[in-house]
């Protein structure tokens, strides 16, 4: 039987984003339990598949693969550990 305990957290990747690309807002969702059955799921319904959604400076100015790069670099670390799947929202910050 898969150990939860070992796969990445919600709190991980927001500890990680939040160090790395120091965002403007940051919303992370583990959507594991929507992919029961699927390519990477673990069985356990929790780490393996999230949404990131992230506002962050460090996307001024490039294009939208450019930040998807961004946010798997900062978790590249977290695949071995058995995130599969990363959807992501990644915008520039809003200027009122």
């Amino acid at each position: 039987m898969t150990n939860p305990a070992t796969f990445p957290t919600v709190d991980q990747l927001q500890a990680r984003l939040q160090e790395v690309l120091q965002p403007s807002t940051l919303q992370v969702i583990d959507e594991s339990n929507l992919h029961h059955g699927h390519a990477g799921a673990n069985g356990t319904g929790s780490g393996t598949h999230f949404r990131v959604r992230i506002a962050s400076h460090f996307f001024t100015g490039k294009s939208r693969v450019a930040r998807h790069r961004l946010v798997y670099d900062a978790l590249q670390d977290f695949m071995a550990a058995g995130l599969h799947a990363l959807a992501i929202e990644a915008e520039t910050p809003s200027i009122h």
